[in-house]
């Protein structure tokens, strides 16, 4: 499974190092081993458990939030969804905290509300853009793509960098297509910082924009065509390549504005 994945495709390197230590083995056996000590929101050991052991009738993520138990099927969605959890424990306990105060307040409805939408929506297709040039997040907040991928493509190189995040997304991008687009959230904060830090950032950052109200669907974050990130597709080289109106469209220009506030 985790075997036939390129992992020197942009997307997954910084997945990488993690994924190799769970060839190879049974996948919760070797995530339990990497997440040793790991607790959830509620302070219970972290353990990934197999899909069965979910009762029936039980939410996912209230039965993580009331448990510590994380199941998990043997496919490619929940191994990159584990991944997460061992490389943003932080922000995942943070997620799994909205989620499950929402379905305790709200119970499961075919329609969730504004910040369980908002939750899942990170939790399954974000990326987060990090940078400490607030221009380059005007720029796709405004989806101006030529300025953010032509005018200031040599920003990318150093001054700016996308980590994935969504579980949902990285599956998708074991066979990448043009239009796969992301859920965005900006961290002013330099590429290079680390990641357990990022992870920090993230989610007191995410923490602030629910307690604050600024989580209200997918109307919180800006789309990003993530083959259009430089460097992500020998495609993109060519400016033509942002002339596609189907995937690099203009938007409403509100969109994700709150969201990338800082």
């Amino acid at each position: 499974m985790l075997s036939a994945i390129d992992w020197t495709r942009p997307w997954f390197r910084p997945f990488a190092a993690s994924a190799s230590r769970l060839r190879g083995v049974d996948l919760r056996e070797g995530l339990n081993a990497a997440a040793s000590g790991w607790l959830n929101a509620r302070g219970l050991p972290l353990r990934f458990v197999p899909q069965e052991d979910l009762p029936e009738g039980v939410a996912y993520e209230a039965h993580i939030f009331a448990t510590g138990q994380v199941p998990t099927r043997d496919n490619l969605h929940d191994a990159f969804n584990a991944l997460i959890w061992l490389h943003f424990p932080e922000t995942k306990r943070l997620l799994n905290r909205l989620q499950a105060e929402a379905i305790a307040r709200d119970g499961v409805q075919a329609v969730r509300g504004g910040l369980r939408d908002a939750a899942t929506l990170f939790d399954e297709n974000a990326v987060i853009l990090v940078c400490e040039d607030r221009s380059m997040a005007d720029a796709l907040c405004g989806f101006a793509w030529r300025e953010l991928f032509i005018s200031r493509r040599d920003a990318w190189a150093e001054a700016c960098m996308v980590m994935p995040f969504g579980h949902a997304l990285l599956e998708r991008l074991v066979r990448p297509y043009k239009s796969v687009t992301a859920h965005t959230w900006w961290i002013s904060a330099s590429p290079a910082t680390p990641l357990h830090v990022l992870d920090g950032m993230l989610a007191v950052s995410l923490a602030e924009a629910a307690e604050q109200g600024r989580l209200k669907g997918g109307r919180s974050f800006a789309p990003l065509p993530v083959l259009g990130i430089p460097d992500w597709c020998n495609e993109n080289a060519d400016p033509g390549f942002y002339d596609d109106a189907s995937v690099f469209r203009p938007g409403r220009r509100d969109t994700g504005a709150e969201a990338l506030a800082g």
